[in-house]
């Protein structure tokens, strides 16, 4: 009887986005006449954090406090067209479509505020606090909240924005079958430390170090949640859950979520993670997807842990203590021949 511990490692490329006729998400944005923004999507929220990102890019591009942006996430009956909260491709299609939204209401914006200024908007700056002023003379501006009562009172102006991001089409070639299916790729590497008990077949997954490269993370903060959360993820699909524990035969599935096995809380293992950032030139401030690709390195490298740990080779998820015991009965026996 032993615990046996291993290290397994494992990386992954993942794809933000797909090559389906486009791939498009659009976004509006207006202001309101007390100065504050509103983005309009129809692209939901998961949890992944795409409101608060979405905000952070709009408050960017505008200039203006990221406090002063609000994001409403509409429905497909109200909102403007979203393709779907799929591929990891969240901040990278609703990023760029925010930026270009937030130009051009920043290109309205800054021509009100040239007006009431009597100066050429070229000469304006926005101070990211929500005053616009000349440029190198801080005292000659307009809070935003004053430009905005302005705009809507004075000169009947909407300072809004639209906009729509788009991937071409990119048909297969016929005799090679190349083509283009994404827009960039994100990468990630995980290490896993786990301890096999040789006894009962159980496996504790120790500890997890995990690196991504995602382009640019745009508020590191959430990257990090995302990547704890995923390995959690990670964790479950590798150890635990199935709704068929003995496919084919549909005996003894969970019927209930009271019955269908996932890690608890003293089940997460120590998590350390690194973000690292190359910049894709085609995303919005160089962000990729950091999305589903979290679940993804976790899986193989705490198979390959195991796997160092007693030298069994689980091939089917979840790797189950019944498993493990399995495989290593078989070694067992290959052993005495």
């Amino acid at each position: 009887m032993a615990k046996l511990r291993g290290r397994g490692v494992a990386a992954v490329n993942y794809p933000t986005g797909m090559n389906l006729g486009g791939d498009p998400s659009q976004a509006l944005i207006h202001a309101t006449t007390t100065g504050s923004f509103v983005i309009t999507l129809s692209s939901v929220d998961l949890g992944q954090g795409i409101k608060t990102v979405a905000a952070q890019i709009a408050a960017e591009t505008l200039g203006v406090p990221y406090e002063n942006v609000m994001v409403d996430t509409a429905d497909t009956d109200t909102g403007p067209h979203c393709m779907g909260t799929f591929a990891s491709r969240g901040t990278h299609r609703i990023g760029n479509a925010v930026i270009m939204a937030a130009r051009e209401a920043r290109e309205v914006m800054m021509s009100v505020a040239a007006t009431e200024l009597e100066v050429d908007a070229a000469d304006l700056v926005t101070d990211g606090k929500g005053r616009i002023h000349v440029n190198g003379a801080p005292d000659k501006g307009i809070g935003i909240p004053d430009l905005a009562l302005a705009a809507h009172f004075k000169h009947g102006k909407t300072i809004a924005g639209r906009g729509i991001f788009l991937k071409p089409k990119s048909e297969p070639v016929p005799e090679t079958g190349a083509m283009d299916p994404d827009s960039c790729q994100a990468h990630a590497c995980t290490i896993a430390d786990v301890e096999v008990d040789d006894e009962t077949g159980e496996v504790t997954v120790i500890k997890m170090i995990n690196a991504y490269e995602v382009g640019r993370a745009m508020n590191p903060a959430l990257a990090h949640q995302q990547i704890v959360g995923g390995a959690w993820m990670g964790i479950s699909h590798a150890l635990y859950e199935t709704t068929e524990p003995y496919y084919p035969d549909r005996a003894h599935g969970a019927v209930t979520f009271g019955e269908y096995l996932m890690p608890g809380p003293a089940d997460i293992a120590e998590m350390e993670s690194v973000i690292i950032e190359r910049p894709a030139s085609n995303g919005p401030y160089g962000a990729k997807g950091i999305g589903e690709m979290t679940a993804n390195a976790p899986i193989p490298a705490i198979a390959n842990a195991i796997f160092n740990a007693c030298g069994v080779r689980v091939r089917s998820m979840p790797i189950t203590p019944e498993k493990v015991l399995r495989g290593l009965d078989s070694l067992r026996e290959r052993q005495k021949q």
